[in-house]
């Protein structure tokens, strides 16, 4: 017998070869996406920021348009009187002018820019935009604005009387009382600026044969702050029937303005 060894011919050597070898990973090719896939990716992709800016806005509109139904139902304002509006970005959003407040929509609310522009093809704002817009410019430290016909302030306001410190609560217009601006033709830019002159140091006040206007830093405590003036107007013009009222003295009543920066769940640090 031979003493060497059998050979395997190259052909089956290669096959052995390949069979021992590990086997390589096949690439899958990925899905091809659909049209309706890759346009709804796209929308995923672009949608946060977009919604985001556009929620917002509308929710304040909304809050907007909460706030004037409430005005109106409580009886603060009746009708189609008065208006409310709110800082944003650039100016306000204000009500529109002449619209009932149960038919306006988000849409309705109009964007008021601080030099007094509007967007195209947007309702026409309050006829009292100016005297909001003013009211911003005088109080950057506010941040909305309510104008009503309340029947006591307005009464007042007729009798061309201010409120004085009949009562300690009223100092919750920030100061020794809530003061009578003089009149002026509803908006114009001369009772804008007659009205920014009257908030400068305070946060209501009555306009002389016309009503009353509460700032506030939302929405909500402008509203109870013009609740505030009506009761308070209605406690005086009570008052006055009885007499000469009496009143507090400015000692007191600066004490009371310091106690107020303490009171409440949002004191003054």
């Amino acid at each position: 017998m031979s003493d060497r060894r059998t050979r395997k011919p190259r052909t089956v050597r290669a096959q052995t070869a390949r069979a021992s070898a590990p086997a390589a990973k096949v690439a899958k090719k990925p899905a091809k996406k659909s049209a309706s896939q890759t346009r709804s990716q796209t929308a995923r992709a672009k949608r946060p920021v977009v919604r985001k800016a556009k929620t917002s806005e509308v929710a304040q509109r909304r809050a907007v348009i909460a706030t004037a139904l409430d005005m109106c139902r409580t009886g603060l304002s009746p009708g189609r009187s008065g208006n409310v509006s709110c800082r944003w970005p650039g100016g306000m959003l204000i009500t529109p002018s002449g619209m009932a407040y149960e038919e306006i929509e988000p849409a309705d609310i109009v964007f008021v820019a601080d030099d007094g522009s509007v967007r195209p093809k947007s309702r026409k704002p309050s006829s009292e935009w100016q005297f909001h817009l003013s009211a911003y410019h005088a109080r950057p430290d506010r941040h909305a604005v309510i104008h009503t016909h309340s029947m006591h302030a307005t009464v007042l306001a007729c009798a061309h009387k201010s409120i004085p410190a009949f009562h300690y609560m009223v100092a919750i217009a920030g100061g020794m009382d809530i003061p009578l601006v003089s009149y002026a033709t509803f908006g114009t830019k001369e009772l804008a600026d007659i009205v920014a002159a009257g908030l400068a140091e305070r946060d209501a006040c009555l306009m002389a044969n016309h009503g009353q206007i509460a700032v506030g830093t939302t929405l909500g405590s402008a509203l109870e702050l013009a609740h505030e003036v009506e009761f308070l107007a209605e406690q005086y013009f009570k008052v006055l029937t009885l007499g000469k009222p009496k009143l507090l003295s400015t000692s007191e009543m600066k004490v009371v303005l310091e106690r107020f920066k303490g009171y409440g769940q949002h004191a003054q640090d």
